[in-house]
């Protein structure tokens, strides 16, 4: 089995794994998109993070990772009931479908995928030796209350990108063809990486990631040295380099566990809700996801510190990240959307 860099041996990227930890804590916020050069530890952050993880409770060797509560929503449970149990409705697990601890499920997207690949497909093996028609689930079934990672996400395909839109705001994936007509939960954390040399993300998904995080490669010295020695090390023997950074990671994970009990409670004061106004409006950004997004991720970060109010501070540690790609384009302004963002929240919060 191929163990995970652990997340805390991560050198530096802290916007990026801030950005990370504050989606596991909170969902809602809508996912993360991490733009930058290649080999910055993308992919590392993401594997490492799902590792850092605690396991979430799912029927055994269900496809979509169901919680077995509720198997009237889930194909395969349902399909595991007796017949006048499945006919009642009614939501009792047969006690063959037992709840076992997982994993949570990271699930890489590839840029060659097959829309029914993605989406779920008749099981054609099934259909030819048994004459039956049984759905076989794809990747965004094994995402549920998961991740799916989207490497290189400015490449992908249109007509992959206009589903995983539909998915992503509705939370459940509907499949109609081949005389099936299936629908199951498909609600995961979306995460997407690319270079913008490689070209851009479509304004329609880029929308629809909470954050946005900028990555490059660092310039200082002694952090170069401090990537390459840990690298190395994991390299050459991953189970020794993985036990040297357990407390660490145990550490974090009690935080994760911590804030995402406590989330719920933090409570928002009136002056903060004018804050991110008041800052949406000075940026210009279109809607009002801005301004839900900034509060979902103040409320997440203020639950990860310990606290149970948001704060300014918490605006502030955040608004970047929720607001850099959501700038309306200024042909007159050279300067960066992490510029500009920084610089409007100076001027409201002077």
């Amino acid at each position: 089995m191929k163990h995970a860099f652990p997340f805390s041996a991560i050198v530096g990227q802290d916007e990026m794994k801030r950005a990370l930890i504050l989606t596991a804590i909170d969902p809602s916020i809508g996912g993360v998109l991490v733009f930058g050069d290649r080999g910055t530890g993308k992919s590392t952050a993401v594997r490492a993070l799902a590792a850092l993880l605690p396991t979430i409770s799912a029927v055994e060797n269900c496809p979509y990772n169901c919680t077995g509560k509720a198997p009237e929503s889930c194909p395969h449970c349902m399909a595991k009931l007796p017949k006048s149990q499945a006919k009642s409705g009614k939501s009792k697990v047969k006690p063959a479908n037992r709840v076992v601890k997982v994993p949570t499920p990271v699930i890489d997207l590839p840029l060659g995928a097959t829309e029914d690949r993605v989406v779920g497909a008749l099981d054609v093996e099934r259909a030819l030796t048994e004459g039956k028609k049984v759905f076989e689930p794809g990747l965004l079934a094994r995402a549920n209350r998961g991740y799916l990672y989207i490497d290189e996400a400015n490449l992908l395909e249109d007509h992959l990108v206009d589903l995983l839109l539909d998915v992503a705001q509705s939370g459940e994936n509907l499949v109609e063809r081949e005389g099936l007509s299936i629908r199951h939960d498909a609600k995961f954390v979306l995460v997407g990486s690319g270079n913008p040399e490689e070209g851009e993300l479509r304004p329609q998904l880029l929308d629809r990631f909470g954050l946005s995080v900028d990555v490059a490669s660092p310039t200082d010295l002694d952090e170069r040295v401090e990537v390459i020695k840990r690298r190395d090390a994991f390299d050459r023997d991953s189970a020794a380099f993985i036990a040297e950074w357990k407390a660490q990671d145990d550490a974090l994970r009690k935080k994760i566990i911590a804030g995402q009990k406590n989330v719920s409670k933090v409570t928002t004061p009136e002056d903060i809700l004018r804050d991110c106004a008041q800052l949406c409006i000075a940026l210009g950004s279109d809607g009002l996801r801005g301004e839900l997004t900034l509060l979902r991720t103040a409320r997440a970060h203020a639950a990860f510190e310990g606290r149970s109010e948001i704060t300014r501070e918490d605006i502030l540690a955040i608004a970047t990240s929720a607001l850099r790609h959501r700038l309306r384009r200024d042909p007159l302004d050279d300067a960066g959307s992490t510029a500009r963002v920084e610089r409007i929240i100076a001027d409201v919060f002077a």
